[in-house]
């Protein structure tokens, strides 16, 4: 295969990160905020309620974006709600374009 035809060859740095947050994260704004932040970086996927009263949040690009946003998040005022975050690095899949809320 010629590296020209394989994407990931032009984004070697380019990773998924899936982040689940527990605390008081529902019902307080978290996923428009989250939205709101991520739209400001180089990241595209979503973020969503899960039945269990976390949130999920999944975010694609470059690695230091992903950080960056992830930073936004803690220092914003959904920092005060969050009593976890678990992370987990990925490789990017396809299928994800802006970032927006799931349901």
């Amino acid at each position: 295969m010629d590296p020209a035809d394989d994407v990931s060859f032009f984004r070697p740095m380019h990773k998924r990160a899936v982040v689940r947050y527990e605390g008081l994260v529902q019902g307080v704004g978290f996923r428009y905020t989250a939205v709101s932040l991520a739209r400001r970086r180089d990241v595209d996927g979503y973020v969503r309620n899960e039945p269990d009263g976390t949130v999920t949040l999944v975010a694609q690009g470059p690695r230091q974006e992903i950080e960056a946003l992830l930073q936004d998040i803690r220092r914003s005022h959904l920092g005060r709600y969050i009593t976890g975050e678990h992370l987990r690095w990925e490789e990017p899949q396809d299928g994800l374009e802006g970032f927006v809320i799931r349901y």
